[in-house]
């Protein structure tokens, strides 16, 4: 999640998740975004229910969950997604749907990935109170770090209201090595997180931005390109630490 768009959170939710998937994890993928990137980057047709339904009927996360990959299920977002942001009754239960459609949920998973849309509405919240921890891909501009001070004040509201820490990491993204500022941010980013920031960082690569016009993750368009070494890095780091 971030609120800042651009940053690359549909981009590394479907090539993080078929990494791990790869690796022989077992992952759940849940596009929460009405825009229904992930589920398109995934090859599926944007129109097929699923989390609408989850989240405005109460069906079961299972009843809609899809083979996008070997070892990789989906549950598309659906047309009616948006209609969330709408829900006006219900109070703090508005923002636990999605907690309680993943405690209902038996079927075993390794990982859960949330692809997030870019704000803090009650479909981000939903999100970051499901989540036992946050990855947070940060662009390398000065503009990101400035989305990213604003996006820590959301963070802290939700640290208040769940009564506990949320576990965070962040990843950089649209890196180039070669630019000074990149590097600055990068210095900004560490100082800040020190621990938090991951030591891959995804380097800015048009394949990886040619890739979710063909229903194909980066592994499939080109697995010899920069963007599926980093992303491989990326799980193979996320795994060695366990996700903490």
């Amino acid at each position: 999640m971030n609120q800042k768009g651009g940053v690359g959170k549909t981009t590394t939710a479907v090539n993080l998740a078929h990494a791990l998937a790869l690796g022989k994890q077992r992952v759940l993928a849940l596009d929460l975004d009405p825009q229904a990137h992930l589920t398109t980057a995934l090859g599926v047709d944007a129109a097929t229910p699923g989390m609408d339904a989850v989240l405005l009927e109460g069906a079961s996360l299972l009843d809609y969950r899809l083979n996008a990959r070997d070892g990789l299920d989906l549950v598309p977002a659906g047309r009616g997604l948006v209609n969330v942001e709408h829900l006006s009754e219900g109070g703090k239960a508005r923002g636990m749907r999605l907690r309680t459609a993943l405690d209902a949920c038996d079927e075993s998973y390794d990982v859960v990935i949330i692809d997030c849309p870019p704000s803090a509405g009650l479909l981000g919240m939903n999100a970051l109170f499901a989540a036992s921890e946050l990855l947070i891909p940060v662009s390398s501009d000065y503009l990101a770090l400035h989305s990213l001070s604003r996006f820590m004040e959301t963070l802290s509201f939700v640290e208040e209201t769940l009564r506990r820490p949320l576990p965070r990491r962040v990843v950089m993204t649209r890196f180039h090595t070669q630019r000074r500022l990149a590097r600055e941010v990068r210095e900004r980013l560490a100082e800040h997180f020190q621990d938090r920031l991951l030591d891959t960082a995804i380097r800015e690569n048009v394949a990886l931005a040619e890739c979710p016009s063909f229903g194909e993750t980066i592994f499939e368009y080109q697995n010899n390109s920069h963007g599926a070494e980093d992303y491989r890095q990326l799980a193979e780091e996320m795994v060695a630490s366990q996700w903490h």
